[in-house]
């Protein structure tokens, strides 16, 4: 018994086969060469004309393939080819019209309009003349005409952008070429020519973009993709340096510019990757060392040694060094007055420097040209509220400790400065009197500083010990003077163990 299976397979083997058969009936294809090509031929038109132009090449194609000699199977597919904007493969096809029929006026006035549009001026004249004395139409006769007196003043053109290039005066030269790539749109040489005009004018964003399309004019232009190159590289871009020396590379693997280059930009590269690394693991100091190394690797090139910088800024703040990142903070807005990024880690090393002003001001700048930037914001309110706060009573100032001292070093402090101002030690009623006041302040920095909840709000400007930023909070306040540390022993814990009598 035959299963389902195999009945199912034999007919899906079988379908391709009966729908060929179909088309073959119904589209009137015969076994003949000509019927073949003449149904292909029609096939072609209709689908030209209902716009589906990748079916209708397919089928031109065939026509091709079928009678080499069909001239008009020729000129249907260049004229698709047209449409779909291959113009490079028309002008193969246009000519090969021609040659079999030299008289078809409508192809010679087309391979002269491709021609002129790449800038092939004296190949286009010969099209638009022989068109103009082989019995054309009105409507040739005009566009030929027209076509012909536009060749002239761009060949010209093209003579004097040349002796303005030779010139060095790269900006009448641009103006001049910027008329001829109107007429040439697809001429190779006057970007080129027009692009080096924008590089020594230091216009770089237009030179990319002439070069560019230099590039995909021609297909194996190595030296456009070293030029791109190159100026992404001396734009601090090393990325797109990076992708643009490597197409050169595919072209021509053993061009010595573009290696030779290649090498440098992809030592650049890891570099840099590396400490951005680094940094992302918060392994400051390492990341410093990495972008000093960039800055030897390339020392010549602004924008290299302006990143590298900005990144060392960033590591050094980051880094709680804050001295040493505010100078090399001020180095870059020097170069950069307007970073907001160096702006924000200045603003952070002044903060951690306590010069809150300063931080103010730098927020401030960085505001105007990031305005909805959280950072800021969180950061210009912080600065605020230590500079109010340190208008007050600052508790690292009391215990004469940095902000980012430990934990172990602030004890140290504490029992040394608990020890000096015991009011046990003084015997003068006014000066036991302040040495209380003293005394009292010094416990009061030390329970703060030392508890990582109220020493973390006291580095956001609020402080844990004042009853009006601590409504509904419920901290042990050191109220009521002296008397609250009747029996207080600050030195109970470690290798201290001091007694004093506060009768």
């Amino acid at each position: 018994m035959v299963s389902i299976d195999h009945v199912a397979h034999k007919i899906l083997t079988y379908i391709p086969y009966v729908l060929v058969l179909i088309d073959m009936r119904y589209e009137g294809v015969t076994c003949g060469r000509d019927g073949s090509v003449d149904n292909h031929m029609e096939m072609g038109k209709k689908l030209l004309a209902a716009g589906q132009l990748a079916d209708a090449l397919s089928h031109f194609h065939a026509a091709v393939d079928g009678d080499p000699k069909n001239y008009m199977a020729y000129y249907r597919r260049a004229t698709v080819f047209l449409a779909m904007g291959k113009s490079k493969s028309a002008l193969p096809d246009l000519s090969r019209v021609i040659e079999l029929k030299p008289d078809f006026t409508s192809a010679r006035l087309q391979r002269g309009n491709l021609l002129l549009k790449q800038g092939r001026l004296d190949e286009a004249e010969g099209d638009f003349k022989r068109v103009l004395k082989s019995n054309p139409s009105d409507k040739e006769e005009r566009e030929a005409q027209s076509q012909l007196v536009k060749s002239d003043e761009t060949q010209r053109l093209v003579a004097e952008a040349r002796s303005s290039f030779n010139s060095q005066d790269y900006v009448t030269a641009a103006a001049q070429l910027d008329t001829i790539i109107e007429t040439c749109v697809w001429d190779v040489a006057s970007r080129e020519m027009r692009a080096e005009c924008f590089i020594q004018m230091g216009e770089m964003g237009k030179a990319i973009s002439d070069l560019k399309a230099a590039s995909k004019l021609k297909s194996d232009n190595t030296q456009a993709f070293y030029k791109l190159s190159t100026i992404y590289y001396n734009l601090g871009d090393h990325e797109m340096s990076l992708n643009e020396v490597r197409e050169c590379l595919k072209l021509d693997p053993d061009h010595k510019q573009c290696y030779s280059h290649y090498k440098q930009v992809k030592k650049l590269n890891k570099q840099i990757h590396s400490a951005e690394e680094l940094l992302q693991e918060q392994r400051y100091e390492e990341a410093v060392s990495k972008y000093e190394a960039v800055m030897k690797t390339e020392p010549h090139v602004h924008h290299f040694s302006l990143l590298a910088k900005e990144r060392i800024c960033h590591a050094l703040a980051q880094g709680q060094q804050a001295s040493r990142a505010i100078s090399v903070c001020s180095e870059v807005l020097q170069s950069a007055p307007e970073n907001v990024n160096v702006l924000k880690d200045r603003a952070e090393a002044y903060v951690q420097e306590e010069q809150y002003e300063e931080a103010i001001k730098d927020y401030e700048t960085a505001a105007k040209h990031s305005e909805n930037d959280r950072q800021i914001k969180e950061g210009l309110d912080r600065a605020q509220r230590l500079l109010k706060q340190s208008q007050k009573r600052d508790y690292y100032k009391i215990l004469g400790v940095k902000r980012t001292a430990q934990k172990k070093e602030i004890i140290k402090a504490y029992r040394k400065l608990a020890q000096q101002w015991h009011p046990d030690n003084f015997q003068d009623p006014e000066e036991k009197k302040k040495a209380e006041k003293k005394f009292i302040d010094i416990a009061q920095a030390k329970e703060v500083l030392t508890d990582p909840e109220m020493r973390t709000k006291f580095d956001h400007g609020e402080d844990p010990m004042d009853p009006q930023s601590q409504q509904g909070h419920h901290h042990q306040h050191f109220h009521g003077g002296f008397q609250g540390f009747q029996g207080f022993n600050p030195f109970g814990s470690g290798p201290f163990n001091f007694k004093f009598n506060f009768n």
